[in-house]
């Protein structure tokens, strides 16, 4: 039986302003521009907020049937649901005590002195992970991690998207496409094709902005989007 609601989940990013719009563009963090944008800071800034985007989080992986030894979040936008939830799902497991699980963390700037195994990490992460990323693009940061997971010797499960933009890169390839190049299958909890219809519809942004986004899913979408 599932426990992940997607309907609800969906409401939960657009109740707490997750995505929205700008009347001008900005700039990503890929390097794109774009006039509507996915902001996880508005609940991972708070406690309450968090605790339910770690149950949602928590469920979406139950249902994936995957085995793991704990959550990992892509530095550093992740990085604190990644941890409450490596912490609620453990201690729910018959097996926690004492040095069953390992609680790790990312850094967003790597460490140019101390131990090489700390250069990445504050506690290294070991055994199976579910690494986990905020916002996906073209994958960038999502690949570079999963690089620096291997180099530590841990196993990645799979990687999880809170939210997948659903745009290509330069090489027309996904995020799912980039992960699967590693041998990392990719999963998103929600999507820009079924958040951008119902965001359109509560928002209501002008003409001008619903063009420019569906101009921008014509050239780097995964797929086209019509919007009204």
């Amino acid at each position: 039986m599932s426990q992940f609601n997607r309907e609800k989940f969906i409401s939960f990013i657009l109740d707490n302003g997750v995505v929205g719009f700008f009347d001008e563009p900005i700039t990503l963090k890929s390097g794109r521009r774009s006039n509507w944008y996915v902001n996880w800071r508005t609940v991972t800034s708070d406690v309450y907020l968090t605790d339910r985007l770690s149950d949602f989080l928590i469920a979406f992986v139950a249902d994936l049937g995957l085995d793991h030894d704990g959550f990992f979040g892509v530095p550093e936008g992740a990085t604190k649901v990644a941890v409450i939830s490596t912490y609620k799902w453990a201690s729910k497991l018959s097996g926690y005590s004492e040095g069953s699980h390992v609680l790790s963390m990312g850094r967003g700037k790597p460490k140019d002195h101390g131990a090489p195994k700390d250069r990445y990490f504050v506690g290294e992460p070991k055994g199976s992970v579910i690494l986990v990323e905020d916002v996906t693009t073209t994958g960038g940061s999502l690949i570079r991690t999963i690089d620096q997971i291997k180099d530590a010797g841990a196993v990645i499960s799979a990687a999880v998207g809170l939210t997948n933009r659903m745009e290509l890169d330069d090489n027309k390839k996904s995020v799912a496409d980039a992960a699967s190049s590693k041998g990392v299958k990719y999963y998103a909890m929600s999507e820009a094709a079924e958040l951008l219809p119902e965001a359109v519809r509560r928002f209501n942004p002008s003409r001008k902005i619903v063009d420019a986004i569906e101009k921008e899913f014509e050239e780097f979408g995964a797929i086209k989007i019509k919007l009204r």
